[in-house]
């Protein structure tokens, strides 16, 4: 176990110091569309240029200059110019990431609590808190998964129905360990899918 926490720790504090957080990406208070204001009342591309792959460059240069242009006719024309601008460059960027564009959500929309912490843990300046609170709670869950198993390991042979409702706990805390360890040991800038694991469970003799 403390091998473990260990490890999540290393994983999270590698997450937050090397790699920029792509979170809620899509609402209109999230870091995308913040850069975008900025750059739009500035007049600096270069602001968002960041959050799209060099090869999508022109593409929102161009987006980028035509709303310049549109956005000073009138107040609605800026309206209107912005959320092309907003709405090109998230899409763009989702690409860029492998997501699909679903289109932009609302400030008010409520984010992934753990993306919420990862920020915050940013803006901060620490990533002590968001530690702390990420290994309690994978310690807490292990725990009830293994306690669950445990309190069903001891079945009699013959009871099917028991043997059963083992396997289940079993499976459940093994694939929930299994997903912890694939996060851990994955790089944060992938893609992964759960994979199957091998159910074939031990023996009764």
């Amino acid at each position: 176990m403390k091998r473990f926490i260990v490890l999540l720790a290393l994983f999270i504090q590698t997450v937050l110091t090397t790699t920029m957080l792509f979170a809620h990406c899509d609402t209109m208070n999230g870091p995308v569309i913040i850069a975008a204001e900025k750059a739009l009342e500035t007049g600096n591309v270069n602001l968002v240029l960041i959050w799209v792959q060099k090869n999508d460059e022109a593409v929102i240069k161009e987006a980028f200059t035509k709303t310049l242009t549109v956005r000073k006719l009138s107040p609605e024309a800026k309206k209107l110019a912005d959320m092309y601008f907003f709405e090109t460059l998230v899409r763009i960027h989702r690409a860029g990431e492998g997501v699909a564009y679903t289109g932009l959500k609302p400030a008010e929309t409520q984010v992934d609590p753990g993306i919420a912490a990862a920020d915050k843990a940013l803006e901060s300046g620490s990533s002590k808190e968001l530690i702390t609170h990420l290994t309690k709670a994978a310690e807490h869950g292990i725990d009830e998964q293994f306690k669950q198993a445990m309190a069903k390991e001891d079945f009699k042979n013959d009871d099917v129905d028991a043997g059963r409702e083992y396997v289940e706990s079993y499976v459940r805390y093994i694939h929930y360990v299994e997903r912890i360890f694939q996060a851990v040991e994955s790089p944060a800038q992938g893609h992964f899918h759960e994979t199957e694991t091998d159910e074939s469970q031990h023996s009764k003799h």
